[in-house]
This record gives structure tokens, C-alpha cells and sequence, in this order.
């Protein structure tokens, strides 16, 4: 296995980023730096080497370190790097289709999201991004990635991981000790297993440390360097029980690759065996949490692998049996009755090695053409999860694994935003016209991709980008209705009470975007206070007809009252649309909230908006921001979700710049307008029915 690929970051980031290296590690200096120092504001995502550097001088943007000498006190872009969004828990609804079942095979998803150095710990100004949204079929996703020639050992960054929690699904971080062809050293092998005088293992506290600090749920461990003995193997054994113990506080994980074995020798086995089962289990109880069985896999060798499990009292559904999808995507032919067979219980699970080919494996990388591509690749071809096309050489994850979810509270909110996007919307206008990517940003979206119900022409259902009413991304219905479709939403578990209301801001029209004519449609709302009786059965929704004003062009908003099933928890919620005239229609959903009540207080401003450092050139400013959360109140303000970050332009106008979960930003490009004396930045709290806070100002003088 090789770490290799090179993606976009993600962060609502807009306009060009500068050249950049690392950051070393010092303190960000304060206030403005010398304009030959522009770069080193840029926070990266962090990678490392255990404890030795290699031999000569690192390459050109890439900074080497030590991670037995890392601290969080001495890390200068902690806080860009640390995710705030804890893991959400999750429920399986019943599931769409009787093919998909819950409770037997997960999916693992090794990702590259980009390069391990120069990877930007908050996103890029660009689109172009892999912004994975199909988190409802993944347990657990391993941030990809590491190199001999920049580092060994990769932290995921804060967006990934804040998109993953909001929707229940663990990241890991990556230790990669690659094999010797690809620069691989045996001494970092015996780094990463080092003990001190006390026979203790630094690293392993070290690594438990950091994905504490930076808020990330364990490791994936992968020893592909070739050449060690027994006695290295058995201590590699005693470092992973090590790490497993100083993780535990934080309800860490511990994922081990099939490679090195009992020997110390590298011998991918391709199962679960006598020669590589002391990483997983020994006499004394778990080693580590999960096996990643290597590509060379048999369903011979998967069957007995289940087998052993079994006997060693571990679900056979904690090894994933590797798929590499790098090359061939959902070209790629698999042995899938090995893994999840059709007729009988799944033998194992699966895991699936680089699925962000649905991205870089096209011509067209827009925003629309990526999600098409993956959509396709994690329902199927029928893009209809309840109704799967008939199988060819692939088995889309949704057709095996019932979906999870986490909306199970109130208020909940979905602008059905994918964490990129080509413009940034607020009600429904454009505020930045610059393209930007930040996973952070990214709503709960269905899980379901896409349930339409209708006894007429199916239209299409997909993520458009063309229109929003916020953030970067709506979802449209378009075609020739012949029939009402329903369209299904969101898996919940949402109590309700009499004063809960629904809302939907909407829009419908035909012609080109400028030359819209409205279209009169007829919209309903669909609540499900029960779930379907077994796998496959249509979710059975109650359903409430919009009071709509008269058909345009613009964004409307209905509002539905739900004291009618008071008392009750929605199962499910869902959208029907019927044409009232002739002609295709093109229909969107530019947002989605149920709450308590009417709109309750917003979220108190952050407080100490500061510009921690920040360097011009050719005026153009590369700055730091960082603020407070607003302290604790006896009444509770509502939570926060993220944090947007704007300037004041000298007209009054406001352009978005950013936004993150975190407290700190970096801007990499901020252009002067005109003749301004100082820019003018404000950052305001919003909350998870996007309501946002009175916002903090700061200035920065261009003088």
C-alpha cells in the first residue's frame, strides 16, 4: 500500500492562495511580519516523523519533524488544526431496500484528501475539492497519507474531521512506515516502538496526545518496512497494547494493517492468521480495535479470517477486507460474495482504499460532475437506493449497509450546503463570488441518495450549484412531472411537541438563471411518525400542503405547524411536489428546519477579535484571525456551529472571506479596496438553525 495523491484542502477560503511552506515550529509572531514572511503564516495539516529525520535537507515546502519533541504548547497552528465537533451518536433507521442490512459488514474509507505537506489545515480557495457526503455508510474513515520525504505519521485536519463527527463517523490519523522501494527506513520503525528507562513507549503517548488535542479518534497503523526480526515484532506487539492503553482515556481506536508479522518480517497475509493474529488479539485480550486484511485476500482466506475471529471471541466484522478502488473506481472488479455476500450473513467488512477517484478520475471536476460521480458510486447507477439497478461488476456501498443517521435533536437545520462550492449565498443572494471548499461548513445531508416516490416519470434529483439560498449548494428536482414525487429526506428521530414547526424555503422556475418565469407547483411536507414495517416498505408520511403565495421566480418559504402529532417522534421527513401546469420544471430546496417554537434568541457574539499576525505585499494581506467563544450565561445562548468571517468594504457592503468551526482562521489573500486605510473584518456566531450573532470587529491598518 502506498501513500500517494494529491487533492484540494477544505476551508471556505476565498481568493488566490500565495506561495507557501510549512510553518515552523515557533509561535506565529504577533501583529504585522515583514513581507518575505507572507507565507509562513499558512497552517498546514501536521505530519511528522517519529523521532529521527532523515538523512539530508527536506524538498522544497516541506518541513521535517519529530513528533517526540512535539507539544501542543509548542505548535504554532494548533489551534487551526483542532476540531471542535464531537462525535455525534447515530441510529440505523429501517433500511430502503432489504438488500442493505444493519448490524453485519462496515465500511472502512482510506482517503487522501491531499498531499501530506502543504495540505491547508482549513481548505482552499478553490471548488475543486473531494467533499465526501456519503458519511451514512461509513464507520470509520483513516485520513490518508505520509511519505518518507516529508513525513511518516499524518494528523487529520479540522474540517474532515468536523464533518465526519457531525455525522457520527470516527477519523483516524495515519502511521505509515513504508516499504523500503519507496524510501522506507527500519530505524523509524524502531523510533515508533522506542522504550524509555521505565520501559515505557513515548511515542505511543505522544501519538494518543496529539489526536486528543486536535480532537480525531485514533490511528491506523501500517508497518510496511521490510526487515526486522521476531524481537521487533513482539515489541511492536507491547507499542500497540501501549497505545491502545494511553488512548483509552479519550475513547481512542487502534486500526493494524496486514503487513509486518509475527516474524518482523513484512508478509502480507491477506487474512487473519497465526502469523499476523498477536496484533489483534494475543492471551492477554485486544490489541488492536480493528485488522485491515491486505488486498491479496481469497474468499478462502476471508472465510477462515471470519472463523478466527470468531473463536477469539471478536466480531468478524472487526477486520476489513481491503478494496482497492484507486485506479477503476466502480470499474474495479471484486470478489464481492467473498465480503458481503447477496443470500448469507457478510463474511467480513470491507474496506475501501481511495474512493476519491470519483473526483480525480474525471475531465469535468466542477462541483456537479464530482457529487453525479460519487453518488453513482456509493448507491449505484440507479441513483436510488430503494430500487438498485441490476448489478454489473459493482456493489455500491448502499446496496449491502443500511444507512445511519444523527438527527435525533432539535432544532435542526440542512441549506443542503456539500462543504464546497463555486459562490457563497446568503437568503439566497450571492456574497462572494470566489469558489471555496471547507468540509466544516458541510450540513447533515440525506443519507439516502435518492428515494422518489411517484407513479409517473421519475425526475432527476441531485445536488445543484448553480442556485443556494445558503452556503454553496441547493437541492433540485427537475423534469417533466407527469405525476407528485416525493422525495425522501432525512432519517430522524426528532420528538415533537405542539409548538413545532417545519420550514422550507424554496424556489421553482424555468429559463435561464436572470430570465426565470415562475412555475406554479404544489409543495407538501411529509412526516413520518412511525417506520416501515420491514426493509424495503415506503416510509409511510403524514402529509401537510403549503399555504403557497402567488408563483415566482424568488425564494419563498413555507412554514408548517406540527401540533397535529404532538407527542409523537418523526421518523422521517420528506418533500412532494406536484406541477400545476405543463412543461419540465426545475424546482429547488434551498433549505430545511424544524424546531420548537418560533425563532428563538441568537447566539451571543465571539468576543477578542484579534489579528494575531499578518504580512502584505503588493497590497495584499495574509492574516491571522482568532477570537473567543462568548462565555457561559445562566440562560444558555444557542449552540454555536461554526463561525463565518467577513470585511467591511468602504461602501458598507460585506463580502464574506471564510468560516470555520474553530477560533482562528487564516485569510491567505486579502486584496486592499481602493484607497481603504485599514480592512475591516467581523466574525459572527452562527448557530444550527443559521442564525448568526451580532459580529466582533477588528481592523487591520495597510500602513
Amino acid at each position: 500500500m502506498l501513500a500517494a495523491g494529491a487533492g484540494a484542502g477544505a476551508l471556505a477560503l476565498l481568493g488566490p492562495t500565495p506561495t507557501a511552506r510549512a510553518v515552523p515550529a515557533a509561535p506565529a509572531p504577533p501583529g504585522p511580519v515583514p513581507a518575505a514572511a507572507a507565507a509562513d503564516l499558512t497552517p498546514y495539516a501536521s505530519y511528522w516523523f517519529p523521532d529521527s529525520l532523515p538523512h539530508g535537507a527536506p524538498g522544497p515546502g516541506i518541513v521535517w519533524r519529530s513528533l517526540k519533541r512535539w507539544t501542543p504548547e509548542s505548535d504554532p497552528d494548533l489551534a487551526h488544526n483542532t476540531a471542535t465537533v464531537p462525535l455525534a451518536p447515530r441510529f440505523t433507521p429501517v433500511a430502503p431496500h432489504p438488500g442493505a442490512r444493519a448490524g453485519q459488514a462496515r465500511i472502512s474509507s482510506l482517503v487522501s484528501f491531499g498531499p501530506t505537506a502543504r495540505n491547508p489545515s482549513q481548505g482552499s480557495p478553490t471548488a475543486d475539492s473531494y467533499a465526501l457526503t456519503h458519511w451514512a455508510y461509513i464507520d470509520e474513515l483513516v485520513f490518508w497519507g505520509g511519505s518518507s520525504g516529508e513525513g511518516i505519521v499524518l494528523a487529520p485536519n479540522a474540517p474532515v474531521i468536523d464533518a465526519a463527527h457531525r455525522n457520527g463517523v470516527r477519523v483516524l490519523g495515519n502511521v505509515f512506515l513504508p516499504p523500503a522501494a519507496y524510501g522506507g527506513d527500519l530505524r523509524w520503525t524502531r523510533d515508533l516502538v522506542q522504550q524509555d528507562a521505565s520501559g515505557g513507549f513515548p511515542i505511543a503517548g505522544k501519538l494518543a496526545l496529539v489526536a486528543a488535542a486536535y480532537g480525531f479518534d485514533g490511528w491506523f497503523v501500517n508497518a510496511e518496512t521490510d526487515g526486522g526480526d521476531s524481537e521487533l515484532a513482539s515489541r511492536m506487539r507491547v507499542f500497540l497494547r501501549a497505545l491502545r492503553t494511553a488512548g483509552a482515556p479519550h475513547g481512542l481506536r487502534t486500526t493494524w494493517y496486514d503487513a509486518m508479522n509475527s516474524t518482523g518480517r513484512v508478509g502480507w497475509q491477506g487474512a487473519l492468521n497465526e502469523l499476523n493474529q498477536e496484533f489483534f488479539e494475543d492471551r492477554t485480550g485486544p490489541v488492536s480495535d480493528t485488522l485491515f486484511v491486505d488486498f491479496r485476500w481469497t474468499p478462502e482466506r476471508l472465510a477462515s479470517s471470519g472463523a478466527l475471529a470468531d473463536r477469539l471471541g471478536r466480531g468478524r466484522h472487526e477486520l476489513w477486507a481491503g478494496v482497492d478502488v484507486e485506479s477503476n473506481g466502480w470499474n474495479t472488479e471484486v470478489r464481492w460474495d467473498a465480503i458481503v455476500p447477496r443470500g448469507r450473513d457478510h463474511v467480513v467488512s470491507c474496506g475501501l482504499y481511495r474512493p476519491e477517484w470519483t473526483r480525480d478520475h474525471l475531465t469535468d471536476r466542477s462541483p456537479g460532475a464530482f457529487h453525479r460521480a460519487d453518488d453513482r458510486f456509493w448507491t449505484g447507477e440507479s441513483l436510488d437506493p430503494s430500487r438498485p439497478a441490476p448489478e454489473g461488476t459493482w456493489r455500491a456501498p448502499a446496496t449491502v449497509v443500511a444507512d445511519r443517521s444523527t438527527v435525533a435533536a432539535l432544532p435542526f437545520a440542512c441549506s443542503f450546503n456539500t462543504g464546497h462550492g463555486e459562490r457563497w449565498y446568503e437568503a439566497g443572494e450571492v456574497v462572494s463570488d470566489a469558489p471555496w471548499s471547507h468540509l466544516g461548513l458541510q450540513d447533515r445531508l440525506p443519507g439516502r441518495r435518492w428515494v422518489v416516490e411517484t407513479s409517473g416519470t421519475r425526475p432527476a434529483v441531485t445536488l445543484d450549484f448553480a442556485r443556494a439560498w445558503r452556503g454553496g449548494s441547493s437541492l433540485l428536482v427537475a423534469g417533466r412531472l407527469t405525476a407528485p414525487a416525493a422525495v425522501g429526506l432525512h432519517s430522524t428521530r426528532l420528538p415533537l411537541t405542539r409548538s413545532t414547526v417545519l420550514e422550507l424555503v424554496h424556489s421553482a422556475a424555468t429559463g435561464p438563471i436572470g430570465t426565470e418565469i415562475g412555475v406554479e407547483i404544489g409543495v407538501e411536507v411529509g412526516v413520518a411518525v412511525r417506520e416501515p414495517a420491514a426493509p424495503g416498505e415506503p416510509v409511510p408520511y403524514t402529509w401537510f400542503a403549503a399555504r403557497e403565495p402567488a408563483p415566482g421566480p424568488g425564494w419563498r418559504t413555507a412554514r408548517f405547524g406540527l401540533a397535529a402529532l404532538a407527542g409523537r417522534t418523526a421518523y422521517g421527513l420528506a418533500v412532494r411536489i406536484t406541477a400545476l401546469g405543463s412543461g419540465p420544471v426545475e424546482w429547488r430546496l434551498g433549505a430545511l428546519s424544524v424546531r420548537d417554537g418560533s425563532a428563538g434568541r441568537r447566539p451571543a457574539p465571539p468576543t477578542a477579535l484579534t489579528v494575531d499576525a499578518s504580512a502584505v505585499r503588493d497590497g495584499t494581506a495574509a492574516v491571522r484571525l482568532s477570537w473567543h467563544r462568548a462565555p457561559g450565561r445562566p440562560a444558555r445562548p444557542p449552540r454555536v456551529r461554526h463561525y463565518e468571517v467577513s470585511r467591511v468594504l468602504p461602501d458598507g457592503t460585506r463580502r464574506f472571506l471564510g468560516g470555520t468551526c474553530g477560533t482562528a482562521l487564516h485569510l491567505p489573500a486579502v486584496p486592499r479596496a481602493g484607497r481603504e486605510r485599514a480592512v475591516a473584518f467581523e466574525v459572527r456566531a452562527v448557530d444550527e438553525l443559521y442564525a448568526a450573532s451580532a459580529p466582533a470587529r477588528t481592523t487591520l491598518p495597510w500602513d
